[in-house]
């Protein structure tokens, strides 16, 4: 794999894991931020992906035009 798509990944999965301790806090005003961590991993595992099969992306935040 390459460092990107591994730095990509790493990101993603710390994007995860604070939307997951969101949930897990019970805290009733986190919705905002799970769905804003969703996203940005979501993102970056699709980025990943298309960097490690050599597809061009613009820098966008917008995953249905990735």
């Amino acid at each position: 794999m390459h460092e990107i798509t591994n730095e990509l990944v790493e990101k993603a999965e710390g994007d995860y894991e604070m939307a997951e301790l969101a949930l897990l806090s019970g805290r009733r005003r986190v919705s905002d931020g799970v769905c804003f961590h969703t996203q940005q991993c979501a993102e970056k595992y699709l980025k990943a992906y298309l960097y490690e099969h050599s597809r061009a992306f613009p820098r966008i935040h917008k995953l249905n035009e990735l």
